[in-house]
């Protein structure tokens, strides 16, 4: 008897993250290959082939997108190169796996959502932290009423050091924003992902660069360090308030003076959470007393490349829904614009 039928798998964008993170993503999955590749560069289209087994390369996604012997895409380009072959692929008849954010904004990411929409087809953007097992499992607890009304919570994605130097990430051209869209896309995901993804009604932010010149502070990651071609902050704070009421803040940075800050936390009207591994739950006890608890992780929580394979052999919903991560993009677009006005901005 045949096993079931293999997840065909191509490429656009052959660097870091596409060799790092997607293709030993994609392969831990079983009846899953990856047979084409696409870069505008061919000379790293055929190093990625070569070292993937990878048989057919491509300078134009457009032409690869023409493949029948082809499933699905992963999205590994810039973030402001997100959506013109993601909504190829999903017009092709491709589901695809692009990765974080959703693009370099809300404008950008908005027809990515229409095309799959229209497309009907799984359209998932590579947000990791919410397959995460301890959050998994406070979203479980939370839906059930284990903090009550949740009205406040802080999210952190804080570097002392680690300004990373290519133009993909300090390019905002090319990369969209700096630490905030970079990796406070992951943690502001993970608190939404917690409390439902609310709508966003207001934020108001603030944006420095600090360090960008500073060749003390560059610690070689990503990339040769440019200050010249630096045109994003690193560091970023936002406060956004919600329909439901709640408010979060969001601190993030590439290189800041800091030591010890503490964790990420949400609080509601019965209990609160600070977040981790494992996750600690606040309450009272008694008049005076405060009760805490470890939370002990579910023994079986969904995989970020499993789900989404899962969804695309059973014609299941996008295991991160795509109108989810549009959100946040009119989060950050709104927390950068009233960065530069310097008051607060309404999100619709």
């Amino acid at each position: 008897m045949a096993g079931p039928k293999k997840i065909r798998v191509g490429f656009v964008g052959s660097g870091g993250i596409a060799q790092g993170k997607h293709v030993p993503g994609h392969l831990s999955v079983p009846n899953v290959e990856i047979v084409a590749c696409c870069d505008i560069s061919e000379e790293r289209a055929k190093a990625f082939a070569e070292r993937n087994d990878v048989d057919h390369v491509f300078t134009d996604y457009n032409k690869m997108m023409e493949m029948d012997e082809l499933d699905a895409i992963s999205v590994c380009t810039p973030n402001n190169f997100h959506a013109p072959p993601t909504i190829a692929a999903l017009k092709a008849g491709k589901h695809v796996l692009c990765e974080k954010p959703l693009a370099g904004n809300a404008k950008d990411g908005a027809g990515m959502v229409k095309a799959a929409k229209d497309s009907g087809l799984v359209l998932q953007i590579g947000l990791q932290s919410r397959f995460n097992r301890h959050i998994w499992t406070l979203r479980q607890r939370i839906k059930q009423g284990l903090l009550g009304e949740v009205y406040y919570g802080r999210t952190m994605a804080l570097r002392r050091r680690g300004i990373p130097g290519a133009p993909t990430f300090v390019k905002k051209e090319i990369s969209g924003g700096g630490p905030l869209i970079d990796i406070g896309v992951h943690s502001f995901d993970a608190m939404l992902f917690l409390i439902g993804y609310p709508d966003p009604v207001e934020a108001f932010g603030a944006t420095y660069q600090k360090f960008a010149q500073d060749p003390t502070i560059f610690t070689g990651g990503w990339g040769k360090w440019d200050p010249d071609g630096f045109d994003v902050e690193d560091f970023a704070i936002g406060q956004v308030k919600f329909a439901t009421g709640a408010t979060i803040t969001v601190e993030t940075s590439w290189a800041a003076h800091l030591g010890d800050v503490g964790r990420d936390f949400i609080v509601g009207d019965k209990a609160g959470a600070s977040l981790g591994g494992p996750i600690t739950i606040y309450s009272d006890k008694g008049k005076t007393g405060l009760k805490e608890e470890k939370l002990k992780p579910l023994k079986r929580t969904p995989e970020e490349f499993a789900s989404f394979h899962n969804a695309v052999r059973k014609g299941l919903p996008s295991p991160v829904p795509s109108e989810e991560v549009l959100k946040l993009m009119k989060i950050f677009d709104a927390i950068y614009e009233s960065a530069e006005k310097g008051a607060s901005v309404k999100i619709k």
